[in-house]
């Protein structure tokens, strides 16, 4: 029988330094990687994708082409990939699911009212309830900010415990939409408050906020994760979403995430990229490592 979730001595937390979260966040943008282990670290990259799409126009035929590039990113090299999942609204859990079959890539579905989370929670339970039902295997979902901007922090331990419970046996991501919290001291706090109540995954934003991800956002998030492990033995993973475009940006994560956790969340089980855009680009740079030149944009599917 598991142990039930406390409420954290948020008394324990530091106030943090902004300029050195900021200073530290950009030495990682002047690291560099050794040719021989840029490929890997591309390849790397591609499994730790949740290719997305949470557009108003997206279609049943839009998944299940979204579905075939996250199995096979570049068809006719199957030593790259598969992603580790891709997320979708609710009413396409089942599409995706479908789609994906036995390949091993994932179904994750955003819930409670993505993006704005205003709504009752007993339609956000419901909502997970339903995704789950329709096949999911892991629930991102959003947090009540106003409620968190509040002060209103019990409350927002209640909703997660309560959501990690509605997901059954599908791990539970929990957006923080950090671009809306105004400091790094409520990142820092959101974040504790999301790990002690049962988070599997932090995640920085829905990706329709901005600022979204960014490097001192996401360094925060990961010394609390590592603080958090320190205390009571649980690796929490972490996923920053939105605005990580390209795969110059995407390596500097995974440098961040290697000198602040180490090689054991370098998996992609506990570390993903909330991505819409960054695929073709991590395929262009692979391919420039395999054959010394770029591809056209158009060798590659669009998303």
């Amino acid at each position: 029988m598991s142990t039930p979730p406390i409420f954290p001595d948020l008394r324990i937390l530091s106030t943090i330094d902004q300029v050195g979260v900021e200073e530290r966040a950009q030495r990682f943008q002047a690291r560099s990687i050794k040719k021989e282990s840029k490929l890997s670290a591309l390849k790397l990259a591609i499994t730790m994708l949740d290719v997305t799409t949470l557009e108003g126009k997206d279609s049943p035929g839009k998944v299940r082409q979204m579905c075939a590039k996250a199995m096979r990113p570049l068809p006719e090299d199957p030593s790259i990939g598969p992603a580790s999942a891709v997320c979708v609204y609710p009413r396409l859990v089942r599409v995706a699911k479908e789609a994906v079959g036995e390949s091993g890539v994932k179904v994750a579905s955003v819930a409670t009212a993505f993006p704005s989370g205003q709504s009752r929670m007993k339609e956000r339970l419901s909502e997970i309830r339903y995704a789950v039902g329709a096949g999911a295997d892991e629930i991102d979902m959003v947090i009540s900010r106003g409620k968190l901007l509040h002060g209103e922090f019990r409350g927002i331990f209640d909703e997660v415990v309560r959501c990690k419970e509605a997901c059954g046996e599908a791990h539970l991501k929990v957006i923080l939409e950090t671009g809306e919290l105004q400091t790094y001291d409520t990142v820092r706090v959101a974040s504790e408050i999301a790990m002690a109540a049962g988070a599997d995954f932090i995640k920085t934003s829905t990706g329709k906020v901005q600022p979204a991800a960014t490097l001192p956002v996401t360094l925060v998030m990961l010394e609390a994760i590592q603080d958090f492990h320190d205390r009571t033995g649980r690796m929490v993973g972490m996923k920053p979403a939105g605005g990580i475009g390209n795969a110059k940006l995407a390596l500097q994560y995974l440098v961040m995430v290697k000198e602040t956790l180490g090689k054991a969340w370098l998996t992609k089980e506990k570390f993903r990229f909330g991505a819409s855009s960054l695929t073709n680009d991590l395929l262009m740079q692979i391919r420039k490592q395999q054959t010394g030149r770029y591809q056209s944009a158009d060798y590659f599917s669009k998303d």
